[in-house]
């Protein structure tokens, strides 16, 4: 006898398979034998018959039915040391629940799951025994409702059919009641702390869970209007799952199908309506369920992948669900666009036909033009990932779905997309940050063209439909009749006003940094403590925002800047503390962001465009600075003997020059006004990169002059220190009418002694734009696009003749560049950039600096 023990139980799991599998076999060949008898036609005939509430019914108390299952898991924790959050027990058990029903395999998927959920904080045995002591009560309810359908039975004549049944019932009525005696008698450790109230608890879920699946199966029943008694139904879904039970297959499926197949024609249900009837309630009581289940163990086992791999899979997965979004948003616009300018052309376009189940309609032709554009708006702000776009569209999405839904009745396609556009909708949510939209020229000429499109289109379409005009022809191909044509047309001048007011709405909240006023002070402290750069003394003209960067409350750096579309255009490095460079630059993109502003970089040095590269920009030369060597610079030799013969004869002929220090009086800036002004001629000054006459920007440098053998000056430039005491510059260089030729040579010449003198290395002659850019046979076709603006533009700018000038003296060229965020077009950046270098200056005031800052 032990060795027949043993050697059963060395084979045990062979036992099983086989005994599951010939089981398998057996339900396989019964249930093939079942179908060929089903009419199939009857069979589709009765599932069509089923009406939409009867679907929607037994779709929410499907749902309902699952609700007790959930009884294990809060009585698993109560065994456990750690202590789970219900919402947690009811996401977990939902699932394990779930997938237990579907893919039970006696028992072992279920205890995996619940090891896999509340294994935190308990170790392995402790959760052993906690899952085994549930298990032991999964299937007390079945036992209680096998001993309630004997007394059915052989009690009240209910079901006598299936008395022949009985051994089956009563095998499992005395489940319940042998395991409850077990634990009271068995005094081992396994059942020390195993109350008779959590007994209870535990086998009233089990009752609960079972007795639900019973309702719900007559209720199936019931929906689908079989006329029988549903009191005999007991005894036969009670007698299919104690089958399924013992056959072990997942779910019961097949063996539980048989004996209830069998037993509903006992009672004159046909075939083909207990097959429907086991079809539906499989579907909501075991698939639909699932289905949650499936997509709640995906969402929980993807934050863990996620945490894994630092948040990347959700941030793809929401940036996707966001592209998604906008494409289909603007899909539907387009194809609400095409309906209500030319209906009847579209109507049998095929392609048109194939695609329009999948967009969203309104019967109103005047709503279908307003809600195409609200769309098109709509998904502008999606696609620039802003966050009061979000809730906007969702009213209009979900109103304008359920619309097209209830207009074009209800079918499985409809369902299916609105549920798709309510899971990327919530999907989209967590990649929407932007407190704003800025616009960008590619939206604005995309949603403007859009527009103009259609409103051209829809008036040649009036025109033609119209019989009174000479391009009219037959009005079926285009437009159903005039007056169709007039509504939309009032339709096109709101949808206009929709546009813009929902652009003003999604743009409206521009950052409080965008509007700091001028403070001088904080220029001048951060340039004393850290030193400044060849452009930083371009602050003080006051045409352009700066943005501070601060450590516990004190400056470090700050960005010169002028807002132009979507574009935050930065003039040179940042200035200040070297040091914090990365971290200023990082926290300005960051709030730049935020507000949907790309930053771009004009006239900055290599070291700051590699460094930007690795932050994600792009970039292109702009140009070269040219520096002249003050400490080998010589009048001696053939290279400046042009120069030297000039400066000998300003010498002879008794011209001066002279250094000024600030601050300056009201009689010297009259003189110096009247040289800029006969120097201009009229033509504007320009900014931003350039200096333009400004009194309190000239008083913050010395000021150069050359003075006439009368003592009159008749030229000037002022100085730009860079504050390190390494490169100085000049910005404005200007001369009077009566100024000779060569006095600006002459003027430069003598700078460079002084710079020399006072011990820096460079002089800054400034940059050439556009110079060397996209000039070779091989450069990428965006910059040969920039270098074509430097071969055309040359004549508004006069670029060439500005390097020819300082070639006289540069004695080394360094390259500067544009860096832009990359995504943003580069020739739209270079065409963003010009208007703001070349703009006409307009007069500064202090505290009215609300035009640097408008497109």
């Amino acid at each position: 006898m032990a060795k027949l023990k043993a050697f059963l139980d060395k084979r045990m799991t062979v036992i099983k398979l086989l005994f599951v599998f010939s089981v398998l076999i057996f339900v396989v060949r019964q249930l093939a034998k079942i179908i060929r008898q089903v009419n199939g036609e009857a069979f589709k005939q009765i599932l069509s018959n089923q009406t939409n509430t009867s679907l929607l019914i037994m779709l929410v108390v499907g749902f309902v039915s699952i609700l007790p299952m959930l009884i294990y898991d809060f009585s698993i924790v109560t065994f456990l040391p750690t202590k789970f959050s219900p919402w947690y027990v009811i996401r977990s058990g939902w699932v394990v629940n779930t997938f237990t029903n579907l893919l039970g395999f006696g028992g072992l998927l279920g205890a995996s799951l619940r090891a896999h959920f509340y294994s935190k904080g308990a170790s392995r045995k402790q959760i052993l025994y906690a899952i085994s002591k549930v298990a032991l009560f999964l299937i007390s309810g079945l036992s209680l409702l096998c001993l309630v359908s004997l007394i059915m039975i052989f009690g009240f004549g209910v079901g006598q059919t299936f008395s022949h049944y009985w051994i089956w019932l009563l095998g499992g009525a005395s489940y319940f009641p042998a395991v409850f005696l077990m634990t009271k008698l068995n005094q081992s450790d396994f059942f020390k702390d195993l109350s008779t109230k959590q007994e209870m608890i535990m086998a009233t879920g089990s009752l609960l869970e079972w007795s639900s699946a019973l309702g719900f199966f007559i209720l199936v029943g019931f929906l689908m209007d079989l006329p029988i008694d549903f009191a005999a139904v007991v005894p036969i879904f009670v007698v299919a799952n104690v089958a399924g039970v013992v056959s072990m297959i997942p779910g019961g499926l097949g063996s539980f199908d048989i004996f209830v197949i069998i037993g509903l024609g006992f009672i004159g249900v046909g075939r083909s309506d207990a097959l429907v009837w086991i079809l539906l309630y499989r579907t909501f009581y075991y698939l639909v369920p699932f289905v949650v289940g499936a997509g709640l163990f995906i969402h929980d086992t993807g934050d863990k992948i996620n945490a894994f791999l630092d948040n990347l899979p959700k941030i793809l997965i929401q940036r996707f669900a966001q592209v998604i979004l906008t494409i289909f948003m603007y899909f539907s616009g387009i194809m609400m666009l095409l309906f209500a300018t030319v209906p009847n052309v579209v109507a049998v376009n095929r392609l048109y036909i194939r695609l329009f189940p999948y967009s969203i309609f309104f019967v109103s032709h005047i709503m279908n033009i307003i809600v195409a554009f609200l769309l098109i708006g709509l998904a502008s702000g999606i696609w620039a990932r802003t966050k009061r776009a979000f809730w906007p569209t969702v009213v209009v999405l979900i109103i304008s779905v359920l619309n097209t839904w209830l207009n074009e009745a209800f079918t499985w396609r409809m369902i299916a997309l609105f549920l798709f556009i309510l899971a990327i909708l919530w999907l989209s949510r967590g990649v929407l940050y932007r407190s704003r939209m800025a616009n960008s020229w590619g939206t604005l000429l995309f949603n403007g063209s859009l527009f103009v499109i259609t409103f051209i289109s829809y008036t040649l379409v009036g025109i033609a439909a119209n019989p009174h005009t000479p391009l009219h022809f037959d009005k079926a191909y285009l437009f159903p009749s005039q007056a169709a044509w007039l509504a939309g047309f009032v339709g096109l001048v709101i949808a206009l006003l929709v546009l813009f007011a929902v652009n003003r709405y999604l743009s409206a909240g521009r950052p409080s940094w965008l509007y700091e006023p001028f403070n001088a002070d904080r220029v001048r402290h951060v340039i004393d403590q850290y030193g400044g750069n060849e452009n930083s003394h371009l602050a003080f003209l006051r045409d352009k925002q700066l943005y501070f960067y601060q450590e516990n409350g004190q400056d470090q750096v700050f960005f010169m800047f002028r807002k132009t579309a979507d574009k935050i255009l930065i003039m040179g490095e940042p200035v200040g503390n070297q040091e914090k460079i990365s971290a200023a630059i990082d926290q300005f993109m960051v709030v730049a962001d935020k507000a949907d502003y790309k930053l771009l970089f004009y006239e900055i040095n290599q070291e700051l465009t590699m460094q930007l590269h690795e932050s994600g920009f792009d970039f292109i030369k702009t140009g070269e600075d040219g520096l002249v060597d003050v400490t080998q610079f010589t009048l001696s030799g053939k290279r400046h003997r042009g120069e030297r013969a000039l400066i000998n004869k300003f010498n002879r002929e008794g011209y001066q020059f002279d250094l000024l220090k600030p601050p300056f009086d009201d009689q010297l800036m009259t003189t110096l006004k009247k040289i800029s002004a006969e120097w201009l001629e009229g033509r504007p000054e320009k900014g931003f990169s350039l200096g333009f006459f400004d009194e309190f920007y000239l008083n913050q440098s010395p000021i150069a002059v050359m003075k006439n053998p009368n003592g009159e000056i008749i030229a000037f430039a002022n100085l730009m220190p860079d504050g390190n005491q390494e490169v100085t510059s000049i910005d404005l260089m200007r001369s009077s009418s009566k100024a000779p030729s060569g006095i600006m040579d002459g003027l430069l010449i003598n700078l460079y002694d002084r710079a020399r003198e006072a011990g820096y290395h460079y002089f800054d002659l400034g940059m050439s734009p556009l110079s060397n850019v996209g000039t070779s046979r091989f450069s990428f076709t965006q910059e040969r696009v920039v270098h074509l603006i430097y071969e055309y533009g040359y004549k508004l700018y006069r670029f060439e003749g500005l390097r020819s000038f300082k070639n006289k003296y540069v004695d080394k060229w360094q390259s500067k560049y544009i860096a832009y965020y990359r995504g943003s077009g580069l020739v739209f950046s270079v065409l963003q950039i010009l208007p703001v270098v070349n703009r006409p200056q307009r007069k500064v005031r202090l505290g009215l600096v609300k035009w640097l800052i408008a497109d």
